[in-house]
């Protein structure tokens, strides 16, 4: 998640990089150097950012649906399991919109209507609004889902590609969400800024 190297999530393609059209590797770059990462000011991390950022989530399921509560910025996503279309096209979210269906023990959920506003990394990659996301949560044994998404936008990369990870569940007994109020009374932001200023001379809060 972090911009300082690692190793990368992306299985395809086998070489662990997003297959950027040149235009968008310099945005990106520009992105790492100009602006302020979105998760700092406690934006929405976004699909599929979310499910790996450091944070616990919840994962419940109901007749016709599947939540995921997130204990980072007061975030949730909503999952119908049941045919149903998507929102109109005007409208766009942090977290996108939703539609799962069951294939044997998988939820496989398509993502839309994205806002174009989230990165995937604190290294400002990035996918547009049109970005269409396809998820893929498998139960492998009682604690683990494997985590599969293919991120599909012509408009920035190449080529579709898709990342992977699992999904470990917290044994920890009586283990529950917490609130983090990351909005109210948020103090963090000015001294990343601050830090940012001196790395990258050309960083703003306004942008």
């Amino acid at each position: 998640d972090d911009d300082d190297g690692g190793k990368s999530l992306i299985v395809d393609p086998a070489d662990g990089k997003i297959p950027y059209q040149p235009w968008a590797k310099g945005r990106q770059a520009d992105n790492r150097g100009t602006y302020i990462e979105p998760n700092v000011p406690c934006f929405p991390s976004g699909v599929p950012r979310s499910l790996y950022v450091p944070t616990q989530i919840e994962i419940l399921q109901s007749p016709g649906y599947v939540l995921i509560l997130f204990e980072r910025a007061h975030t949730y996503r909503i999952i119908p399991t049941t045919p149903q279309p998507h929102v109109g096209s005007s409208i766009a979210m942090w977290m996108g919109d939703s539609r799962g269906k069951w294939e044997s023990n998988t939820l496989v959920v398509d993502v839309t209507n994205q806002n174009g506003k989230t990165w995937f990394d604190q290294a400002g990659n990035f996918h547009s609004a049109r970005a269409v996301m396809t998820e893929r949560f498998t139960l492998i044994d009682s604690n683990t889902i494997h985590y599969q998404v293919t991120i599909d936008d012509p408009s920035i990369y190449t080529r579709a590609w898709t990342l992977a990870f699992p999904m470990r569940r917290n044994t920890q007994k009586g283990f529950r969400l917490l609130e983090e109020a990351c909005h109210e009374g948020e103090r963090n932001t000015d001294p990343l800024i601050r830090a940012g200023q001196q790395i990258y001379p050309g960083i703003s809060a306004d942008k």
